[in-house]
Protein backbone atom coordinates (compact mmCIF):
# COMPACT_ATOMS: atom_id res chain seq x y z
CA UNK A 1 0.00 0.00 0.00
CA UNK A 2 1.39 3.40 -1.03
CA UNK A 3 1.32 6.15 1.59
CA UNK A 4 -0.30 9.07 -0.23
CA UNK A 5 -0.90 11.29 2.79
CA UNK A 6 1.95 13.66 1.87
CA UNK A 7 0.32 14.54 -1.48
CA UNK A 8 -2.72 16.29 -0.03
CA UNK A 9 -2.93 20.02 0.60
CA UNK A 10 -5.49 22.79 0.35
CA UNK A 11 -5.92 22.37 -3.43
CA UNK A 12 -6.03 18.59 -3.81
CA UNK A 13 -5.58 16.02 -5.19
CA UNK A 14 -9.25 15.21 -5.51
CA UNK A 15 -8.80 11.60 -6.60
CA UNK A 16 -6.01 9.04 -6.85
CA UNK A 17 -7.15 5.95 -8.72
CA UNK A 18 -5.00 2.82 -9.08
CA UNK A 19 -6.08 0.16 -11.57
CA UNK A 20 -4.93 -3.34 -12.45
CA UNK A 21 -5.85 -5.87 -15.12
CA UNK A 22 -4.47 -9.31 -14.30
CA UNK A 23 -5.27 -10.78 -17.71
CA UNK A 24 -2.93 -8.47 -19.65
CA UNK A 25 -0.71 -7.42 -16.74
CA UNK A 26 -1.69 -3.76 -16.89
CA UNK A 27 -1.02 -1.67 -13.81
CA UNK A 28 -1.60 2.06 -13.83
CA UNK A 29 -2.98 5.07 -12.01
CA UNK A 30 -4.62 8.44 -12.50
CA UNK A 31 -4.19 11.47 -10.27
CA UNK A 32 -6.92 14.08 -10.66
CA UNK A 33 -5.46 17.03 -8.82
CA UNK A 34 -8.05 19.78 -9.10
CA UNK A 35 -11.16 20.28 -11.27
CA UNK A 36 -12.21 23.77 -10.14
CA UNK A 37 -11.71 25.13 -13.66
CA UNK A 38 -12.81 22.04 -15.59
CA UNK A 39 -12.01 18.35 -16.16
CA UNK A 40 -8.49 17.33 -15.24
CA UNK A 41 -6.14 17.52 -18.23
CA UNK A 42 -2.86 15.68 -18.47
CA UNK A 43 -0.94 13.08 -20.39
CA UNK A 44 -0.37 9.36 -19.90
CA UNK A 45 3.24 8.32 -19.52
CA UNK A 46 4.45 4.75 -19.90
CA UNK A 47 7.71 3.88 -18.15
CA UNK A 48 8.85 0.97 -15.96
CA UNK A 49 9.47 3.33 -13.04
CA UNK A 50 6.48 5.69 -13.19
CA UNK A 51 4.99 6.15 -9.72
CA UNK A 52 2.04 7.78 -8.03
CA UNK A 53 4.42 10.30 -6.46
CA UNK A 54 5.76 11.30 -9.89
CA UNK A 55 2.29 11.49 -11.41
CA UNK A 56 0.92 13.49 -8.47
CA UNK A 57 3.64 16.14 -8.85
CA UNK A 58 3.01 16.38 -12.59
CA UNK A 59 -0.75 16.61 -12.03
CA UNK A 60 -0.23 19.62 -9.76
CA UNK A 61 1.92 21.27 -12.43
CA UNK A 62 -0.95 20.75 -14.87
CA UNK A 63 -3.35 22.48 -12.46
CA UNK A 64 -1.22 25.63 -12.50
CA UNK A 65 -0.36 25.35 -16.20
CA UNK A 66 -4.01 25.18 -17.27
CA UNK A 67 -5.00 27.95 -14.86
CA UNK A 68 -2.28 30.28 -16.07
CA UNK A 69 -3.07 29.49 -19.71
CA UNK A 70 -6.65 30.51 -18.82
CA UNK A 71 -8.12 27.25 -20.10
CA UNK A 72 -11.29 25.54 -18.83
CA UNK A 73 -9.27 22.54 -17.65
CA UNK A 74 -8.08 21.34 -14.27
CA UNK A 75 -4.93 19.39 -13.60
CA UNK A 76 -4.41 15.64 -13.86
CA UNK A 77 -1.87 13.06 -15.02
CA UNK A 78 -1.67 9.30 -15.38
CA UNK A 79 0.82 6.50 -15.77
CA UNK A 80 1.08 2.91 -17.00
CA UNK A 81 3.91 0.82 -15.56
CA UNK A 82 5.62 -0.87 -18.52
CA UNK A 83 8.92 -0.82 -20.38
CA UNK A 84 8.11 0.49 -23.84
CA UNK A 85 11.43 -0.86 -25.17
CA UNK A 86 10.82 -4.43 -24.02
CA UNK A 87 7.23 -5.05 -25.14
CA UNK A 88 5.79 -5.69 -28.59
CA UNK A 89 3.56 -3.12 -30.34
CA UNK A 90 0.63 -5.53 -29.85
CA UNK A 91 1.31 -5.80 -26.13
CA UNK A 92 1.51 -2.02 -25.84
CA UNK A 93 -1.85 -1.74 -27.60
CA UNK A 94 -3.36 -4.22 -25.13
CA UNK A 95 -2.03 -2.27 -22.15
CA UNK A 96 -3.35 1.06 -23.44
CA UNK A 97 -6.77 -0.43 -24.22
CA UNK A 98 -6.96 -2.11 -20.80
CA UNK A 99 -6.07 1.17 -19.11
CA UNK A 100 -8.76 3.02 -21.07
CA UNK A 101 -11.36 0.42 -20.10
CA UNK A 102 -10.32 0.59 -16.45
CA UNK A 103 -10.72 4.37 -16.16
CA UNK A 104 -13.63 4.75 -18.59
CA UNK A 105 -15.92 6.01 -15.83
CA UNK A 106 -13.72 9.12 -15.51
CA UNK A 107 -13.67 10.02 -19.22
CA UNK A 108 -14.12 12.81 -20.24
CA UNK A 109 -16.14 14.37 -17.42
CA UNK A 110 -13.36 14.19 -14.84
CA UNK A 111 -10.26 13.36 -16.91
CA UNK A 112 -9.10 14.04 -20.48
CA UNK A 113 -5.92 12.20 -21.40
CA UNK A 114 -3.11 13.06 -23.84
CA UNK A 115 0.21 11.56 -24.96
CA UNK A 116 3.22 11.85 -22.70
CA UNK A 117 6.43 9.82 -22.40
CA UNK A 118 6.45 6.81 -24.79
CA UNK A 119 2.91 7.57 -25.91
CA UNK A 120 1.96 9.17 -29.23
CA UNK A 121 -0.97 9.62 -31.60
CA UNK A 122 -1.27 5.89 -32.36
CA UNK A 123 -1.69 5.11 -28.65
CA UNK A 124 -4.26 7.91 -28.36
CA UNK A 125 -6.22 6.25 -31.17
CA UNK A 126 -6.24 2.97 -29.21
CA UNK A 127 -7.22 4.83 -26.05
CA UNK A 128 -10.11 6.80 -27.58
CA UNK A 129 -11.57 3.75 -29.32
CA UNK A 130 -11.34 1.62 -26.19
CA UNK A 131 -12.92 4.39 -24.12
CA UNK A 132 -15.70 4.80 -26.69
CA UNK A 133 -15.29 8.57 -26.81
CA UNK A 134 -13.31 10.86 -29.10
CA UNK A 135 -13.27 13.39 -26.25
CA UNK A 136 -11.54 10.94 -23.91
CA UNK A 137 -8.16 12.23 -25.05
CA UNK A 138 -6.34 14.70 -27.26
CA UNK A 139 -3.25 14.21 -29.40
CA UNK A 140 -5.14 11.79 -31.67
CA UNK A 141 -4.25 11.23 -35.35
CA UNK A 142 -5.48 13.79 -37.86
CA UNK A 143 -7.96 11.27 -39.32
CA UNK A 144 -9.72 11.29 -35.93
CA UNK A 145 -9.84 15.08 -35.70
CA UNK A 146 -6.59 15.27 -33.77
CA UNK A 147 -3.91 17.94 -33.72
CA UNK A 148 -0.72 15.92 -33.10
CA UNK A 149 1.93 17.55 -30.92
CA UNK A 150 4.39 16.62 -33.67
CA UNK A 151 3.28 19.86 -35.37
CA UNK A 152 5.42 21.68 -32.82
CA UNK A 153 2.85 23.45 -30.65
CA UNK A 154 5.04 23.41 -27.54
CA UNK A 155 8.13 24.66 -29.37
CA UNK A 156 6.03 27.35 -31.06
CA UNK A 157 4.84 28.52 -27.64
CA UNK A 158 8.42 28.54 -26.31
CA UNK A 159 9.40 30.69 -29.30
CA UNK A 160 6.76 33.28 -28.39
CA UNK A 161 7.82 33.19 -24.74
CA UNK A 162 11.33 34.03 -25.94
CA UNK A 163 10.01 36.98 -27.97
CA UNK A 164 8.21 38.44 -24.96
CA UNK A 165 11.25 37.85 -22.72
CA UNK A 166 13.61 39.58 -25.15
CA UNK A 167 11.28 42.54 -25.43
CA UNK A 168 11.09 42.76 -21.63
CA UNK A 169 14.92 42.92 -21.53
CA UNK A 170 15.13 45.33 -24.48
CA UNK A 171 17.22 42.85 -26.48
CA UNK A 172 16.57 42.91 -30.27
CA UNK A 173 15.52 39.58 -31.76
CA UNK A 174 17.64 40.14 -34.87
CA UNK A 175 20.97 38.34 -34.28
CA UNK A 176 20.11 37.48 -30.65
CA UNK A 177 22.26 34.48 -29.73
CA UNK A 178 20.51 31.29 -28.65
CA UNK A 179 21.59 28.00 -27.08
CA UNK A 180 19.22 25.02 -27.26
CA UNK A 181 19.47 22.28 -24.61
CA UNK A 182 17.80 19.21 -26.13
CA UNK A 183 17.23 19.00 -29.87
CA UNK A 184 14.04 16.96 -29.77
CA UNK A 185 10.50 17.99 -30.64
CA UNK A 186 10.41 21.09 -28.40
CA UNK A 187 13.97 22.29 -28.91
CA UNK A 188 13.98 21.67 -32.65
CA UNK A 189 10.78 23.63 -33.29
CA UNK A 190 11.82 26.49 -31.01
CA UNK A 191 15.13 26.66 -32.93
CA UNK A 192 13.29 26.60 -36.25
CA UNK A 193 11.00 29.52 -35.44
CA UNK A 194 13.77 31.58 -33.86
CA UNK A 195 16.17 30.96 -36.73
CA UNK A 196 13.52 31.92 -39.28
CA UNK A 197 12.88 35.14 -37.34
CA UNK A 198 16.52 36.23 -37.47
CA UNK A 199 18.01 34.93 -34.22
CA UNK A 200 21.35 33.10 -34.30
CA UNK A 201 21.54 29.55 -32.99
CA UNK A 202 25.09 29.25 -31.62
CA UNK A 203 24.89 26.09 -29.50
CA UNK A 204 22.76 22.95 -29.36
CA UNK A 205 22.92 19.77 -27.33
CA UNK A 206 21.40 16.33 -27.08
CA UNK A 207 22.19 13.23 -25.04
CA UNK A 208 25.48 12.71 -26.94
CA UNK A 209 27.01 16.13 -26.34
CA UNK A 210 27.02 19.82 -27.18
CA UNK A 211 27.97 21.51 -30.45
CA UNK A 212 29.05 25.17 -30.52
CA UNK A 213 29.28 27.30 -33.65
CA UNK A 214 29.10 31.05 -34.35
CA UNK A 215 26.02 30.65 -36.52
CA UNK A 216 24.50 27.18 -36.80
CA UNK A 217 22.54 26.52 -39.97
CA UNK A 218 19.22 25.14 -38.75
CA UNK A 219 18.39 23.08 -41.85
CA UNK A 220 21.82 21.44 -41.85
CA UNK A 221 21.60 20.73 -38.11
CA UNK A 222 18.26 18.96 -38.60
CA UNK A 223 19.74 16.94 -41.48
CA UNK A 224 22.73 15.88 -39.37
CA UNK A 225 20.53 14.93 -36.43
CA UNK A 226 18.23 12.88 -38.67
CA UNK A 227 20.96 11.11 -40.61
CA UNK A 228 23.58 10.57 -37.89
CA UNK A 229 21.48 10.56 -34.75
CA UNK A 230 23.10 13.46 -32.91
CA UNK A 231 23.89 17.16 -33.22
CA UNK A 232 27.53 16.49 -32.27
CA UNK A 233 28.32 15.55 -35.88
CA UNK A 234 27.44 19.04 -37.13
CA UNK A 235 30.98 20.29 -36.59
CA UNK A 236 34.40 18.70 -37.06
CA UNK A 237 35.42 20.16 -33.73
CA UNK A 238 35.36 17.89 -30.70
CA UNK A 239 31.92 18.17 -29.06
CA UNK A 240 31.61 19.45 -25.52
CA UNK A 241 29.93 17.60 -22.68
CA UNK A 242 26.13 17.98 -22.63
CA UNK A 243 26.26 20.01 -19.41
CA UNK A 244 28.41 22.71 -21.05
CA UNK A 245 25.35 24.06 -22.85
CA UNK A 246 24.49 26.11 -19.75
CA UNK A 247 27.84 27.92 -19.71
CA UNK A 248 27.60 29.32 -23.24
CA UNK A 249 27.64 33.12 -23.35
CA UNK A 250 24.31 33.79 -25.07
CA UNK A 251 21.30 36.06 -24.93
CA UNK A 252 18.90 33.12 -24.63
CA UNK A 253 19.17 29.61 -23.20
CA UNK A 254 16.23 27.32 -23.97
CA UNK A 255 15.97 24.21 -21.82
CA UNK A 256 14.14 21.45 -23.69
CA UNK A 257 15.25 18.09 -22.32
CA UNK A 258 16.38 16.90 -18.89
CA UNK A 259 15.09 17.88 -15.45
CA UNK A 260 17.47 19.43 -12.91
CA UNK A 261 19.78 20.73 -15.62
CA UNK A 262 20.77 23.76 -13.55
CA UNK A 263 21.42 23.15 -9.86
CA UNK A 264 22.81 24.99 -6.86
CA UNK A 265 26.21 23.45 -7.67
CA UNK A 266 26.42 24.70 -11.28
CA UNK A 267 24.20 27.80 -11.28
CA UNK A 268 27.23 30.10 -11.30
CA UNK A 269 28.22 28.67 -14.69
CA UNK A 270 25.10 30.15 -16.34
CA UNK A 271 26.04 32.80 -18.89
CA UNK A 272 22.67 33.64 -20.45
CA UNK A 273 20.54 36.76 -19.98
CA UNK A 274 17.22 34.97 -20.54
CA UNK A 275 16.32 31.35 -19.79
CA UNK A 276 13.06 29.94 -21.18
CA UNK A 277 12.04 26.60 -19.71
CA UNK A 278 10.73 24.48 -22.56
CA UNK A 279 11.36 21.36 -20.43
CA UNK A 280 9.67 20.53 -17.14
CA UNK A 281 11.53 21.27 -13.88
CA UNK A 282 14.95 22.06 -15.43
CA UNK A 283 15.79 23.75 -12.13
CA UNK A 284 14.29 24.22 -8.69
CA UNK A 285 12.54 27.38 -7.52
CA UNK A 286 15.55 27.94 -5.25
CA UNK A 287 17.86 28.04 -8.29
CA UNK A 288 15.44 30.34 -10.13
CA UNK A 289 15.63 32.72 -7.18
CA UNK A 290 19.44 32.70 -7.29
CA UNK A 291 19.35 33.59 -10.99
CA UNK A 292 16.69 36.27 -10.43
CA UNK A 293 18.97 37.95 -7.88
CA UNK A 294 21.75 37.86 -10.50
CA UNK A 295 19.42 39.61 -13.00
CA UNK A 296 18.96 36.53 -15.18
CA UNK A 297 15.35 36.40 -16.34
CA UNK A 298 13.83 32.90 -16.12
CA UNK A 299 10.44 32.18 -17.70
CA UNK A 300 9.22 29.06 -15.85
CA UNK A 301 8.10 25.80 -17.42
CA UNK A 302 4.39 25.95 -16.57
CA UNK A 303 4.20 29.31 -18.34
CA UNK A 304 6.58 28.83 -21.27
CA UNK A 305 5.76 25.28 -22.37
CA UNK A 306 1.96 25.52 -22.21
CA UNK A 307 1.68 25.36 -26.02
CA UNK A 308 0.94 21.64 -25.87
CA UNK A 309 -2.05 21.94 -23.56
CA UNK A 310 -3.36 24.95 -25.49
CA UNK A 311 -3.18 22.80 -28.62
CA UNK A 312 -5.08 20.10 -26.73
CA UNK A 313 -7.84 22.58 -25.92
CA UNK A 314 -8.20 23.54 -29.60
CA UNK A 315 -8.46 19.85 -30.53
CA UNK A 316 -11.00 19.23 -27.75
CA UNK A 317 -13.14 22.05 -29.16
CA UNK A 318 -12.91 20.66 -32.70
CA UNK A 319 -10.49 23.26 -34.07
CA UNK A 320 -7.74 22.81 -36.66
CA UNK A 321 -4.01 23.44 -36.72
CA UNK A 322 -4.41 27.04 -37.94
CA UNK A 323 -6.62 27.86 -34.97
CA UNK A 324 -4.14 26.06 -32.75
CA UNK A 325 -1.15 28.14 -33.83
CA UNK A 326 -3.17 31.34 -33.51
CA UNK A 327 -4.36 30.54 -29.97
CA UNK A 328 -0.93 29.35 -28.80
CA UNK A 329 0.62 32.63 -29.93
CA UNK A 330 -2.14 34.71 -28.38
CA UNK A 331 -2.20 32.97 -25.00
CA UNK A 332 1.54 32.50 -24.52
CA UNK A 333 2.32 36.12 -25.35
CA UNK A 334 -0.51 37.45 -23.18
CA UNK A 335 0.27 35.29 -20.17
CA UNK A 336 4.06 35.68 -20.26
CA UNK A 337 3.59 39.47 -20.42
CA UNK A 338 1.13 39.30 -17.53
CA UNK A 339 3.53 37.26 -15.40
CA UNK A 340 6.56 39.46 -16.13
CA UNK A 341 4.60 42.63 -15.35
CA UNK A 342 3.34 41.09 -12.08
CA UNK A 343 6.88 39.98 -11.25
CA UNK A 344 8.26 43.49 -11.78
CA UNK A 345 5.51 45.21 -9.79
CA UNK A 346 5.72 42.82 -6.84
CA UNK A 347 9.53 42.36 -6.96
CA UNK A 348 9.14 38.58 -6.94
CA UNK A 349 10.41 35.86 -9.26
CA UNK A 350 8.40 35.08 -12.41
CA UNK A 351 7.55 31.66 -10.93
CA UNK A 352 6.12 33.24 -7.78
CA UNK A 353 4.23 35.74 -9.93
CA UNK A 354 2.83 33.00 -12.16
CA UNK A 355 1.73 30.94 -9.16
CA UNK A 356 0.07 34.03 -7.66
CA UNK A 357 -2.06 34.41 -10.77
CA UNK A 358 -2.77 30.69 -11.26
CA UNK A 359 -3.69 30.08 -7.61
CA UNK A 360 -6.03 33.07 -7.54
CA UNK A 361 -7.85 31.73 -10.61
CA UNK A 362 -8.26 28.29 -9.05
CA UNK A 363 -9.34 29.59 -5.63
CA UNK A 364 -11.94 31.85 -7.23
CA UNK A 365 -13.70 28.81 -8.75
CA UNK A 366 -12.92 26.18 -6.14
CA UNK A 367 -15.78 25.06 -3.89
CA UNK A 368 -13.74 22.32 -2.21
CA UNK A 369 -10.45 24.15 -1.64
CA UNK A 370 -9.51 25.13 1.90
CA UNK A 371 -8.96 28.90 1.85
Amino acid sequence: MVDVSSYFDRYGPEKIIEVYNAKVGMRGFVVIDNTALGPGKGGIRMTPSVSIDEVARLARTMTWKCALADLPFGGAKSGIIADDKKISPQKKKELVEAFAHAIKILLPKLYIAAPDMNMAEKEMEYFAKAAGSMNACTGKPKKMGGIPHELGSTGFGVYHAVLVGLKHLNIPLKNATVAIEGFGNVGMFAAKFLSNAGAKIVAASDSRGCVVDDNINFARLVKVKKEKGSVVYYSKNKPLECSKIISQKVDVLITAAVPDLITVSNVNEVNAKLIVEGSNIPMSSEVEEILWKKNVLVIPDFIANAGGVISSYVEFKGGNKDKMFKLVEQKIRKNVSLVLDHSSKRCITPRAAGLDIAVSRVIKKCDNCRV
